[in-house]
């Protein structure tokens, strides 16, 4: 398939597939594409001043000092088997952002990551640099196309936030049944910086593996994680997430909501509080149908290193209750309208330039728990 410049030529039914997952073709809801289809990238263009955004292997031969300063300085290269893999590459697959100082781009910037073929692995190691005072939303949405059930998808990313950048990174999962996803990600934020993580993977892998880390290392600084996991029948899904909190009023927050339909889920989160600080943790699971075993299991964490480290963590699990569904349907709802409203309440999300998409996802859930998995 040829090189695209702009992702309105992508074709139809590879753009509708791509929606699903938050990549649009309409360029006026977003500042930046990059896309890599396969290990091909397609299409890679900004239209934001101040912001710069190139495929990763351009990147590094552009700058001598983004392989000294960022390349594998976040995340460890011998870290695990995905790292190792990833590092081997003779040709790094992926992007590069840059977002000048005092520059704060408005409009989300976008990067679609899809596998086309099945058998396919996909080894990605992207880079996104905010700095000082400049705020960016990133949105990937990472997926199979229709018809690819088998695959593996290994992604490295690195992030580095200056001072009081702002950096919301939200991703979209939707793969097939027997894929294999293993994403390896590094933060570090500097002083008054602010790292927000969304996560969603509603349409979830055979098996996903992550433990982003993230490193709170200015005064100041804080991070939010929210992940939001469905797991489906034949899936084993493992999230979690540490935080390093090692300068003052620094604060971090890890959010898991995970719904069951049976699948294996494992949320985990471990806060470290190595100065004075303020962190916790919440894990809410909604077991719905426990078929072939299925379970949610939660290990919420905590180490404080500090007197003056103020941390908590709650944990939760459980399922729908009867007469909620019941009292909705006595006001006329549907039974698939009422499952879909309780979850939506649930999950209790507003993740920016993703309510309609978010949506469709939340109401192929509630199909999944009113009449059974249809995967």
């Amino acid at each position: 398939m040829p090189q695209l410049f702009t992702i309105d030529q992508l074709r139809e039914e590879d753009a509708v597939e791509l929606a699903n997952v938050g990549v649009l073709t309409d360029r006026n809801r977003r500042s930046g594409t990059f896309l890599l289809r396969d290990v091909l990238p397609l299409c890679c263009y900004s239209s934001a001043d101040g912001m710069e955004l190139l495929s990763i292997d351009a990147a590094l031969q552009r700058y001598d000092w983004l392989r000294e300063k960022y390349f594998w300085k976040a995340v460890r290269p011998d870290l695990d088997e995905v790292t190792l893999q990833c590092h081997s590459e003779s040709i790094p697959r992926g992007f590069f952002i840059r977002v000048r100082k005092n520059v704060k781009i408005a409009v989300p910037t976008q990067a679609g990551l899809f596998v086309a073929h099945s058998n396919v692995t996909q080894n990605v190691h992207n880079i996104v640099i905010l700095e000082d005072d400049s705020e960016l939303k990133l949105i990937s949405g990472c997926l199979t196309l229709r018809g690819v059930s088998t695959g593996s998808h290994f992604a490295v990313s690195e992030m580095y936030l200056g001072r009081n950048a702002k950096l919301t990174n939200t991703m979209l999962h939707r793969w097939g049944p027997k894929v294999r996803v293993r994403p390896r990600s590094g933060t570090i934020v500097g002083a008054g910086g602010q790292y927000m993580s969304n996560y969603v993977s509603l349409q979830p892998a055979k098996s996903i593996e992550s433990n982003a880390l993230t490193w709170l290392n200015g005064s100041g600084a804080s991070a939010k994680y929210l992940t939001i996991i469905l797991g489906s029948d034949g899936a084993t899904i493992d999230t979690g997430g540490e935080v390093y909190l090692n300068a003052d009023d620094t604060s971090a927050e890890l959010v898991h909501r995970g719904v069951c339909t049976g699948g294996h889920i494992f949320q985990k989160g471990l806060l470290v509080g190595n100065a004075r600080c303020r962190a916790h943790v919440d894990c809410a699971g909604m077991v719905l149908d426990t078929k072939n075993s299925g379970f949610i299991e939660s290990i919420p964490g905590l180490r404080g290193m500090h007197p003056e480290a103020r941390m908590s963590h709650e944990a939760s699990i459980g399922k729908i209750a009867p007469e909620q569904v019941e009292y909705l349907q006595a006001r006329g709802m549907e039974e698939r309208e009422a499952i879909s409203m309780i979850i939506r309440g649930f999950l209790d999300t507003n993740i920016a330039g993703l309510g309609p998409e978010l949506d469709a996802r939340i109401a192929e859930i509630a199909e999944l728990a009113g009449h059974g998995e249809t995967r």
